[in-house]
């Protein structure tokens, strides 16, 4: 069966460029970067050229840039470092729908006594500035915002954000994991303090991260071991797949253009066409201050998980929320505050985009889409009550 696949926000493929600059160093150049042969020495190398392509990309040093395994670990290396190096303030703020990686970690350091605050977002998903601003405090050690959802693309004013925080010397993380490679990003503007990617968001491997550690930002290493990342983080170097990660950056950011031109056209074609089509359906988030590539709608009165299913005896490849929580049968936590109804919310798909997303699989979609969502509300009582 041919696979149409449109949950590149879960993960997405390899790109082909990427794989090929991977090879030598899974093959020929598989030396240890720390060697102190010449074997290895090319190996070593290439790992520093990677490290200042990204860090020219990000628009910081290549000292302020760590490898990591991959998204959660760059969030909890940031926060748990951040708390580490300043032990005397315990209070932290983070958003209503933040990802698990930080939404988990925030509620763990609650029961070690923290105090935590959770900024709302209102119907579109926007940040609730006023609620924020009112709860910084000289106490509060960090603040941690997603750059970009992960299931509804809404967009953080992370510029105002970082101003606020770096007038009262409050330190800012932001999990720009659904971000880096899809928007522009140049922490040369942006004063945040650490900011964590993936690369298997943006058609590198899975498993190899970065985090970006602003110069004089007091940091203590969530990984100890050896010295590798300058003693920042422990551990032989994922040589092949940081490289590859550099090489997808690379492409991410020649292809921005077309992520904001014809990705999002085909996303926008996508939304219309099945919000015109299919009655009772809403759009989740904000409709202009999202991601090009990522549209999340609510069939009301059927079950998410049948979509899926349904969907996927077609070869199209969707979800329900984010990859991370879509084994629960509970709503998602991101569309529960941003106060959807719950006959809404059990219904929420998520199509995400990329740039080798073609039309012929646009077409697929809209084509099947509607009648399984008009075949399950022929099976809802809900539906036939209303």
């Amino acid at each position: 069966m041919k696979i149409t696949y449109l949950d590149n926000n879960a993960t997405s493929c390899i790109a082909p460029e990427v794989l090929e600059e991977m090879m030598p160093f899974l093959t020929t150049h598989y030396g240890n970067p720390s060697s102190r042969h010449s074997f290895s020495g090319y190996t070593a190398k290439k790992l520093i050229e990677t490290r200042e392509k990204i860090a020219a990309l990000l628009g910081c040093t290549p000292g302020e840039l760590i490898f990591t395994g991959g998204g959660t670990e760059s969030d909890s290396t940031a926060i748990r470092s951040t708390l580490l190096a300043n032990p005397d303030k315990r209070h932290i703020i983070t958003s209503k729908v933040e990802h698990p990686a930080i939404k988990n970690l925030f509620e763990f350091f609650g029961r070690q006594g923290y105090r935590v605050t959770v900024v709302p977002v209102d119907s579109n998903g926007l940040l609730d500035m006023a609620f924020f601003k009112q709860n910084l405090t000289e106490d509060t050690a960090i603040v941690s915002f997603m750059w970009a959802n992960s299931e509804t693309g809404v967009l953080f004013p992370i510029e105002e954000v970082a101003q606020l925080t770096r007038e009262k010397g409050i330190l800012l993380h932001t999990d720009a994991v659904q971000a880096v490679g899809k928007i522009p990003i140049d922490v040369s503007k942006v004063p945040v303090d650490l900011l964590s990617f993936a690369g298997h968001k943006f058609h590198a491997p899975k498993g190899v991260g970065g985090l970006f550690i602003r110069k004089g930002t007091r940091f203590s290493p969530f990984l100890i071991g050896g010295h590798q990342e300058h003693g920042r983080r422990g551990g032989t170097e994922n040589t092949a797949s940081i490289i590859g990660m550099g090489k997808a950056l690379e492409l991410a950011y020649e292809k921005l253009p077309v992520m904001n031109t014809r990705v999002r056209a085909m996303r926008d074609r996508l939304e219309k066409t099945l919000l015109e089509m299919i009655p009772s359906t809403r759009l989740n988030g904000h409709p202009i201050h999202r991601l090009p590539n990522t549209c999340n709608l609510s069939f009301e009165f059927v079950e998410g998980e049948s979509i899926l299913l349904m969907l996927d005896a077609f070869g199209i490849c969707v979800t329900s929320g984010s990859a991370c929580t879509s084994g629960s049968l509970e709503p998602s936590h991101v569309l529960r505050a941003m106060g959807v109804p719950f006959t809404a919310a059990h219904g929420s798909i998520r199509f995400s985009l990329s740039r080798f997303t073609t039309e012929e699989e646009i077409d697929l979609a809209i084509e099947k889409v509607p009648p399984i969502i008009a075949r399950l509300r022929e099976l809802s009582p809900f539906w036939q009550e209303k």
